[in-house]
């Protein structure tokens, strides 16, 4: 009995868990039928993730699916770098080694990265847009292989994933597009802490679509039943099942562990004590293999045959019967791929390891360490310098960690596994004041660094540095999203050069600060890169100084545009092409090539990008041509080229995606939401927004989602919600709210707003604020939008109590602003028409040529809503002109406008239109008859009593209910009602928008002021 319970303490009959496997099949029909597939697996330790996994797996492979099984590797505390990825690749290149090979034909060097059997991997980019090629390259040789045939991807353990394996996943599920593909991950749910790296991940793969999460309960009480029946052959005594449940909570490996120890009589005294549990099974092992069982502990997740007899020094003999004995007792099992062991349950491993002793386990670590120097093909070559340098690390031998630790760097580096990267960098750093100095004086830079210009320095023959480490772990931060971590690692290099006469070095810090404040939000970065420049001024040209200068420019043009960041792009250009530093080289030119757009020297800034693209395109440098994309398209919307910017930023986006550029596509979603609303196309805009927040790593596209939305709200006559958006997206900005290209617009829709609302002083005060900042030159774009916004309130509030004395020096103001901003764009000069009538009608002097210029200005030009508005100015014009070629003409003009507006759903638009056509009695309708030439009542055709029309004059006069009660001699409970009823008349939401629906219409031609109320 007790050899049949031990065979037998796995149950070999599957229980329960039809919903999860029939979601797993589902979801491989799917896949098989050519629709990709991802799927999350989630549940507590010992729960039964692994069976569910294999008994899936096993009708997968019996229907013809392709399986490929890839785990994360823990070794300590660390996860390998792209572990799991890496096993996967392995096993399709076993199964299927010529479509592998056909489908990494040409990018052996790049893959060679996660599969190091595909070829050399020295060369290539070590930066954000290298990594992003290794990750869109791993995704298309997926989609590669399962094109003609299904593969099933099995990814498991994603709690002990590394930084680099967890963005990896996200690009994968965010990009899968095509192929027969289907990926499952897998992750213990109970080690997800509040701050456990993976919670995040889950929580954005969570907002995908195209992501299912399935989690795996805990057993029912017949569950556990069926379960310790399969492990008896016998149906088990109810009330031992009753006992089992009770203490194993329905968790399937504890019920396993249960059962074995009740049934073999070995639980006498057993503790409630999971670890006890967990290790009494253990240590009724021989004295061999549970000695056997420490050394697999300690080392890692799964541990090679040939490294564990080196380690083990036993007899192989000695060495199989041990193992035999851990396996017959299901607590080790052979790998996969047969060339190891590993703990059937990681619980296991985990109670095992934490019962070694201190000195036992640094005994082990350097045992593990000496025998992997003494032979390196123990373990495979990906795997090799990280374990190593974990081994001696553990050891706690610093003069032997210190190398190996920085070798490890350099492989994670290499294969773009920055966090890991940083987190060995961090090591290194811990060890350096440890390590003999003997030791550190044979470390060079050219091997171990490579982020910090030599800039006269030797870095073959001068040693390195401890600020050498400094620099690349910051870098290293930056590169992986760990930006609070490298913004403190530089801080204290900074505090370590106050003491050294390295200008250029700490020039280098200073501008990488600039970059992490940015990137934090914590202010603009122009401090810290100012005091950059200053440290380089006067200096050789060197390749420190050309990057200051570049980042110098690219600020410039966000946050000071004008005739000073040309001169800076210029002066950077110079030194770039002085030091051969082709990279800032290609980058300053763009933005250059924005500056001169800005500039008004328009052709000549497009020439000079696209001849960027061109030199980018033959280097295929992807960071370089996906900023070509981003700011070309800006520019070409800049310049009222709607049409060209939105087939930019589309082609923009898609090769970002491809390339797994995830800021610059977000940028790229966001611009197109811009040109799509000046096409025209809203609901496309929001698709747009929301694409750039789901894709955006940032605040920043949360933003510009915000702003997008808001201006759309506004409207369609949304002016509360518009209000509730605009207050988001300035939290969202944070210190970038300031630069001109974000404030301008923010600005300008807080003037809409307000006046939407009737609260012209809110909008005179938040124009007023704009105005002190002034419009910095090149910022004509966004200028004139806010000009007009502010024009179109005072002409609407033109003669009302509520333009008070304000009214004349708010004009003047706008008309003096107008003369400041560049009308050298087609659609800058069709602005400056407009802003130029609104100003005419706001002193009561507008007539029908001016609008009609306005009009004819903004016909070639894309901008439906802004045509529409238009006529309705110039129909106003012509209607009040009288005549009657002027009536049909208007006529025509108001249904143009209608259109547009019901397209659209500008609510207030389509209002104004309607009630003009009413007052005016014109038919818009072709198909009807024309009414009676006699002009009908404004307030009657909105609909409103007699009563009603005298309330809502005192309210567009800003009367209270208790004033307007007062004057009408009714009660103020009677004037509330009446309040209540016009602004359900009315579809508005306040009295706020009331009035200035009065006041825009002109309801009222001259509302009495409000009178000074008695007192006493």
């Amino acid at each position: 009995m007790l050899d049949v319970v031990e065979a037998r303490s796995v149950s070999p009959v599957f229980v329960g868990r039809a919903d999860e496997l029939g979601a797993l099949n589902d979801a491989l029909a799917r896949a098989a039928a050519g629709e990709p597939q991802a799927l999350l697996l989630g549940g507590e330790a010992g729960v039964g993730k692994t069976r569910l996994i294999e008994e899936f797996a096993a009708t997968a492979a019996r229907d013809g699916a392709v399986m490929a099984l890839g785990g994360c590797v823990e070794i300590g505390a660390d996860g390998l770098p792209f572990a799991p990825f890496s096993a996967a690749l392995r096993a399709l290149r076993r199964q299927l080694p010529d479509a592998l090979a056909a489908a990494a034909a040409g990018q052996e060097e790049e893959l060679a990265r996660l599969l190091p059997e595909l070829g050399d991997t020295s060369r290539g980019r070590h930066d954000e847009e290298g990594m992003a090629r290794l990750f869109e390259l791993t995704v298309r040789l997926l989609e590669r292989v399962a094109a003609d045939r299904t593969v099933v991807v099995l990814l498991e353990d994603l709690h002990w994933a590394d930084a680099s394996t967890r963005h990896l996943l996200a690009y994968l599920f965010r990009t899968l597009r095509s192929g027969r593909l289907l990926v499952v991950a897998t992750y213990r749910a109970d080690d997800i802490h509040r701050r456990h790296p993976l919670r995040p991940l889950l929580a954005e793969l969570d907002r995908l679509r195209t992501v299912r999460r399935i989690e795996l309960g805990r057993f029912s009480r017949d569950e556990v039943g069926c379960q310790i029946a399969g492990i008896l052959d016998a149906e088990p005594d109810p009330a031992k099942v009753d006992e089992i449940f009770e203490r194993s909570d329905g968790n399937a490996f504890f019920v396993e562990e249960l059962a074995v120890a009740s049934y073999e009589e070995c639980c006498t005294g057993l503790t409630d004590s999971l670890r006890d549990l967990l290790l009494v099974r253990v240590e009724s092992l021989p004295e061999s293999s549970q000695r056997v069982a420490r050394i697999v502990a300690e080392g890692g997740s799964t541990v090679e045959y040939a490294l564990l007899a080196a380690v083990a020094r036993l007899a192989e003999d000695d060495l199989i019967e041990a193992l035999r004995a851990a396996v017959g007792a299901n607590i080790l099992l052979a790998t996969p791929n047969g060339d190891g062991y590993r703990f059937r349950h990681s619980l296991v491993r985990e109670a095992v390891s934490d019962d070694l002793l201190p000195g036992e386990r640094s005994r082990l670590n350097r045992r593990y360490a000496e025998a992997l120097e003494a032979d390196p093909t123990l373990v495979p070559a990906d795997e090799r310098a990280t374990r190593l340098a974990s081994y001696w690390y553990h050891a706690h031998d610093a003069a032997k960690a210190l190398p190996v630790v920085l070798d490890a760097s350099v492989e994670a580096r290499r294969r773009h596994a920055y966090s890991e990267q940083l987190r060995l960098l961090e090591r290194a750093m811990e060890l350096w004041d440890t390590a003999p100095a003997a030791v550190r004086a044979e470390l060079r830079p050219v091997d171990h660094t490579e982020v910090y210009p030599p800039c006269a320095r030797d870095p073959e023959n001068g040693p390195l540095t401890y600020l050498d480490l400094m620099a690349e772990a910051a870098v290293a931060g930056r590169l992986s999203g760990e930006r609070e971590r490298a913004l403190k690692i530089n801080k204290r290099a900074l505090h370590l050069l106050e003491d050294e006469n390295e200008p250029l070095r700490t020039a280098w810090f200073w501008s990488e600060r600039s970059r992490l404040t940015q990137l934090l939000g914590r202010g603009d970065g122009w401090k810290e890169l100012a005091t950059a420049q200053e440290l380089v001024r006067g200096l050789p040209p060197s390749e420190v100084h050309a990057a200051v200068l570049g980042l110098v420019a690219n600020w410039s043009m966000l946050h000071k545009p004008g005739p000073d960041a040309l001169t800076a792009a210029e002066r950077a250009l110079e030194y770039a092409r002085m030091v051969g530093a082709r990279d800032i080289e290609l980058n300053v030119r763009l933005t250059l090539g924005g500056l001169l757009v800005d500039a008004g020297d328009i052709e000549a800034g497009f020439a000079e990008m696209y001849r960027v693209k061109e030199e980018a395109t033959v280097l295929d440098h992807a960071f370089v041509l996906g900023r070509f994309h981003v700011n070309l398209g800006s520019a070409l919307e800049g310049v009222g080229r709607s049409r060209e910017a939105v087939h930019v930023l589309h082609e923009g986006a898609e090769f970002a995606r491809m390339r797994g550029l995830t800021d610059t596509e977000a940028w790229c979603w966001g611009n197109l939401a811009d040109s799509f609303c000046s096409l025209g196309s809203w609901e496309e805009a929001s698709e747009a927004g929301i694409n750039s927040e789901r894709v955006g790593q940032s605040s920043k596209p949360r933003a510009f989602r915000a702003a997008y939305h808001a201006r759309l709200a506004l409207a369609r006559g949304e002016p509360a919600e518009a209000g509730r958006l605009l207050t988001a997206a300035r939290g969202h900005f944070g210190p970038d709210g300031a630069m001109p290209q974000n404030a301008l617009p923010l600005a300008c829709l807080a003037i809409g707003i307000a006046a939407a609302e009737g609260r012209l002083p809110d909008a005179r005060a938040e124009l007023g604020r704009a105005l002190d900042a002034g419009f910095p030159p090149g910022t004509q774009r966004y200028g004139w939008p806010l000009l007009l916004t502010a024009a179109g309130a005072e002409a609407d509030a033109r003669g009302l109590p509520v333009a008070g004395p304000g009214h004349t020096e708010t004009v003047d103001r706008l008309r003096t602003a107008a003369k400041s901003l560049a009308t050298g764009a087609p659609v800058w000069l069709a602005y400056e028409q407009w802003v130029r009538a609104e100003l005419q009608r706001a002193e009561g002097r507008d007539t029908p040529p001016i609008w009609s210029e306005a009009v004819t200005a903004f016909e070639p030009i894309e901008r439906p809503y802004d045509l529409a508005r238009l006529r309705l100015r110039l129909a106003e014009s012509l209607l009040t002109a009288g005549g009657e070629d002027e009536r049909d003409r208007a006529a025509e003009l108001l249904r143009l406008a209608l259109v547009v507006a019901d397209h659209l759903g500008a609510r207030p638009l389509a209002e104004s239109v309607s009630l003009l056509a009413r007052r005016a009695r014109l038919v818009l309708a072709r198909d009807q008859e024309p009414a009676a030439l006699t002009p009908v009542d404004p307030v009657e055709a909105l609909g409103l009593t007699s009563r009603e029309r005298d309330v809502l004059r005192l309210v567009a006069a800003g009367r209270s209910n208790r004033q307007i009660a007062e004057e009408l001699f009714i009660s103020p409970k009677t004037a509330s009602v009446h309040v209540s009823n016009i602004l359900a008349k009315l579809n508005v939401s306040g009295r706020g928008e009331a009035a200035a629906l009065a006041h825009r219409l002109r309801l009222f031609a001259l509302p009495e002021a409000p009178t000074a109320q008695a007192t006493g």
